[in-house]
């Protein structure tokens, strides 16, 4: 059976060929030269790359390189095709480690090569799959209730079918995809590049654009539970109440309401909750909100019936939904007046709205590894460098500005991307220029389209506090007014509430809510002690702000999940929850990381990673490969089997 990613067999004539290969990465396009070839050579000669930036996939080659690696690519392809596009010969571990250095123009160190290796899957083995352990009838006894069906609830989904284990996915909303199925509003779209933001063993060679849009993103959610047959096992416009642990039947008994208000309840041996951190809306109290005479509603509940057409469209919030908002909607409306707390920091990205062009699916689907080495293009830079610059210097001097030199350069580049922009408006200097560490907050990708939004004339950006609301207005507390017929809540979630809003009761009558307060933690993000055979994705302690995406996060929870599952079945368990002092020791370095890194730093406030003490329990502060390898597999000696 031919390896899927070795590409489909191809009769492309050579016109086609050269004209596709205008679009491709031509670093990438070298290396499935040396697989269609089996010649190293190509990538010791003279053409290299130069070097490697975020979002940077030409390697800074010059255009006469480039030029000459095509003509060379396009030699290579040619004998290929006419050879019938055989697929290659398995490339030895010593070159598939020299491919990546050349590629990414730096020494990979070996700890990620095992990674990287798995993740690229050029042998054609989804090797996060778990085998199955025990019987089918042991199998059989262990159902699984799984709670959301986004990314990750999908995820569980597809390995708990592959690992024949009976379950049932509880999901609110009427289809898949969670934050891609429930955020419509005009201009959302990914920030992390979408041939990276899907799963290793489900890459998709129809994206339409590098960054793309909810519509797209939604429907590639929904492909996939289609070709995996998830869908029948999931209860759609369903909400999950709460679940309660039964001591003496070792089950776990989870209750949901319907959308006609029908109410049932599951019973399940394992539960997996895959409800997310950014899945509640928050909606700030704002004195006068109720009078508000005009429609009212949340970016993640988006009124498409509302016409904004010349409308005077009122923005509360201008963090990641709104930074995509505003500029979409800007030339639609009547007036766009802006309310923001906090300028946010943003990484210049050229190609955020850019297309993918037909070139580039061709190689996807035809050139043996293309893909999978795009891949690793896209998730080498972003694999813990982020990290190491994300960590303060406690020498540094005046942190409320940076915390180590990497971060005063990294602030010095977003400032100068910010103001070169800003032209012949001085007066948004004050507005737009951030006042804390650079990367404290969450990092917005912008291709130009937010800074040349506010230079429109029908867009006012305001940074006073807001004081009430009336009618048919928002009023600033230094009593601006300013007129509005719509109002729109782009104002994030209740990202410190996690599980909320469910009421989860472990052993002994212990409630996860009460137990957690605004600290939630679980040993790897996953397990809690209390909590018999309950399972996050997502959980305390995993959201990403340095690098990587939170698909390959799910995809290591999963198969720990999966092993833990399986440690179950074959051991004849019928219960397993974390040692107290393996998950307390799991708090305490995590949080002692944390206080070490950008995000805790005083000077920042207002941001979503924070709870009210001003503390952060949803952030990993570990780089990826740790966090790979102590989820590979989970470790008996940190468990309490019952």
């Amino acid at each position: 059976m031919r390896n899927p990613h070795a590409g489909e067999p191809f009769a492309t004539p050579d016109r086609e060929i050269a004209a596709a290969l205008l679009d491709v990465s031509v670093p990438t396009l070298l290396l499935s030269c040396v697989h269609m070839s089996g010649d190293p050579g190509i990538i010791r000669g003279r053409l290299r790359p130069a070097g490697l930036f975020l979002n940077e996939v030409q390697g800074y080659l010059s255009e006469e390189d480039k030029a000459e690696a095509r003509a060379l690519a396009l030699e290579v392809i040619r004998d290929y095709r006419d050879r019938g596009c055989p697929e290659p010969e398995p490339v030895g571990p010593e070159l598939l480690h020299e491919m990546m250095a050349w590629l990414v123009c730096e020494e990979v160190p070996a700890e990620y090569v095992p990674l990287l290796l798995e993740e690229m899957e050029l042998d054609g083995r989804d090797a996060r799959r778990v085998a199955p352990a025990g019987t089918a009838e042991q199998r059989e006894a262990v159902p699984v209730v799984v709670i959301g069906c986004g990314e990750s609830g999908l995820l569980a989904g597809i390995r708990l079918r592959e690992a024949g284990i009976p379950f049932t996915i509880v999901e609110k909303n009427a289809g898949p995809g969670g934050t891609w199925w429930e955020n419509t509003y005009p201009g959302a779209r990914v920030d992390v590049g979408n041939h990276f933001y899907c799963y290793s063993f489900e890459p998709s060679d129809h994206w339409t654009e590098y960054f793309a849009r909810q519509p797209e993103l939604q429907q590639y959610f929904q492909s996939v539970m289609d070709k995996h047959g998830i869908g029948p096992h999931v209860r759609w416009e369903t909400e999950v109440l709460g679940a309660t642990w039964d001591e003496g039947g070792a089950v776990w008994s989870v209750r949901t309401r319907a959308a006609d208000g029908t109410e049932a309840t599951l019973e399940a041996r394992a539960v997996i909750s895959a409800v997310g951190q950014l899945n509640r809306p928050y909606v700030p109290d704002l004195p006068g909100a109720a009078s508000f005479a005009g429609p009212l509603f949340h970016s993640a509940r988006w009124d498409h019936d509302v016409d904004l057409a010349g409308k005077r469209v009122a923005m509360i919030g201008a963090g990641a939904s709104g930074f995509q908002i505003a500029p979409t909607i800007a030339s639609e409306v009547g007036s766009l007046t802006i309310f923001q707390r906090t300028a946010q920091w943003m990484f210049p990205n050229p190609n955020y709205h850019a297309a993918v062009g037909p070139g580039v699916q061709w190689a996807l689907r035809h050139l043996p590894f293309y893909g999978r080495w795009y891949r690793f293009l896209l998730f080498w830079p972003g694999c813990d460098k982020g990290l190491e610059a994300a960590r303060v210097d406690p020498h540094y001097p005046d942190q409320q500005r940076a915390v180590s030199e990497t971060n005063e350069l990294t602030r010095q580049m977003f400032t100068t991307w910010i103001t070169d922009q800003i032209g012949d408006r001085p007066d948004l200097i004050d507005k737009v220029v951030p006042d804390y560490p650079a990367t404290g907050k969450r990092t917005l990708q912008d291709n130009g389209a937010w800074l040349s939004c506010l230079t429109r004339e029908n867009v006012e950006l305001v940074r006073t506090p807001i004081g009430h609301i009336e009618p048919g207005a928002v009023v600033t507390s230094d009593g601006g007014r300013y007129p509005a017929d719509v109002l729109v809540y782009a104002t994030g979630f209740q990202a410190s509430k996690m599980l909320f809003p469910m009421a989860v009761v472990g052993r002994d009558g212990l409630d996860l809510r009460e137990m957690w307060g605004e600290r939630p933690a679980a040993y790897l993000g996953i397990t809690v002690p209390g909590f018999p055979n309950l399972f996050c994705m997502y959980g305390p302690g995993t959201n990403l702000a340095h690098g990587g995406s939170l698909i390959f996060h799910s995809e290591c929870q999963m198969r720990y999940i999966t092993g833990c599952l399986e440690t179950l079945i074959a051991g004849g368990h019928r219960t397993m929850e974390p040692r107290r002092e393996r998950y307390d020791d799991w708090h305490e370095r995590s949080q002692r990381e944390l206080r070490g890194l950008v995000w805790s730093q005083p000077s920042i406030e207002h941001s979503f990673f924070k709870n009210s003490m001003g503390e952060i329990h949803g952030l990993s502060p570990w780089r990826l490969v740790d966090y790979w390898a102590w989820t590979r597999e989970p470790d008996p000696d940190d468990f309490v089997f019952g």
